[in-house]
C-alpha cells in the first residue's frame, strides 16, 4: 500500500518537475522572444520572494482574499438558504424558478457594467460580483440535493412520528450535503477567477490590479507570479471543501 501511494505521488510530481525544467531551459536559451516575454522559472521565483519581502504581494493578496471571503460566504449562505426553502416548498420553487432560470445564464462578469453604474467603483463592486457568482450555482445544487432525497426515507421518518422540522434537519439536509458541497467546491475556485477579472477592470488593489500594473510595465515575471497564486488558491479552496465534505459525511455516506 505504501509503495503504491509513493508511486502515485511521484507520478504526480515528475510531470510538474519536467515542465518546470523545460520552461527554464527554453527561457534561458531565449527560444521564445527572449527573457522579456518568457522569463525563466528561477527568475519568477526570485520575483515572488522580492514581492513578498517588500509587502506588495501580501497587501494585494489580502485585499483579494477579503473580497473572496465576504462575497463567497454571503453568496453561498444565501444560496443554501433559498435552495432549502425552494426545494422544501414546491409552490415556492414553481414561483421563483422562472426568474432564476432567466438570471442564471448571465455570466457573473456580465453584471459588471450594470453594477458599476448602480453601486459605483468601490469595494462593494467585486464583492457583489463574487456574490452573484456564488449564489446561483449553490442555489441550484441545493435545490437539486433536496429534491433528490428518496421519498421512501421521508415517508419512513413520518411514519415513525418525526416532525417536519426534524425531517428537514435530520433527513433532507444530511442527504443533500453532497450536492451542496459540489456547488461550493465548484464556485470556490470560480470566485477567485471572477475577482481577478473584476480587479483587472475597475479596482486599484488586489491581485488582478497588480497584474494590470505589471502588464503596463511589461513585467511578465510579476504576471506569472500572480497567475501562480491564483492557481494555488483555486486549488486550496476546492480541496478545502472536498476535505470538509469528507469530514461531515464520512460517518453515514
Amino acid at each position: 500500500m505504501k509503495k503504491r501511494k509513493s508511486s502515485t505521488f511521484w507520478w504526480g510530481v515528475l510531470p510538474v518537475v519536467g515542465f518546470l525544467a523545460l520552461w527554464e531551459v527554453i527561457a534561458r536559451r531565449g527560444l521564445i522572444s527572449g527573457h522579456l516575454l518568457l522569463p525563466p522559472f528561477s527568475v519568477v521565483i526570485r520575483e515572488f520572494f522580492d514581492l513578498t519581502s517588500s509587502g506588495l504581494l501580501l497587501e494585494n493578496f489580502e485585499a483579494s482574499l477579503l473580497r473572496i471571503v465576504i462575497g463567497f460566504c454571503a453568496g453561498s449562505v444565501t444560496g443554501i438558504l433559498f435552495g432549502i426553502i425552494m426545494g422544501w416548498k414546491e409552490i415556492l420553487r414553481r414561483t421563483f424558478s422562472p426568474i432564476i432560470a432567466l438570471l442564471y445564464p448571465i455570466p457573473a462578469l456580465g453584471w459588471l457594467p450594470l453594477l458599476m453604474l448602480w453601486i459605483g467603483i468601490n469595494e462593494m463592486l467585486p464583492i457583489a460580483i463574487i456574490f452573484i457568482c456564488s449564489f446561483f450555482p449553490v442555489l441550484y445544487n441545493t435545490i437539486t440535493g433536496i429534491r433528490q432525497v428518496n421519498k421512501k426515507v421521508v415517508d419512513a421518518a413520518r411514519t415513525l412520528g418525526a416532525s417536519e422540522r426534524y425531517i428537514l434537519f435530520h433527513v433532507f439536509l444530511p442527504l443533500a450535503l453532497p450536492n451542496i458541497f459540489t456547488g461550493l467546491q465548484l464556485e470556490a475556485g470560480m470566485a477567485w477567477r471572477v475577482v481577478i477579472a473584476a480587479e483587472m477592470v475597475a479596482i486599484p488593489t488586489g491581485i488582478g490590479a497588480l497584474m494590470m500594473k505589471a502588464e503596463s510595465l511589461i513585467r511578465v515575471d510579476i504576471i506569472i507570479v500572480c497567475l501562480m497564486i491564483l492557481s494555488f488558491m483555486c486549488l486550496v479552496f476546492e480541496r478545502l471543501f472536498i476535505y470538509l465534505e469528507g469530514k461531515l459525511t464520512s460517518k453515514w455516506k
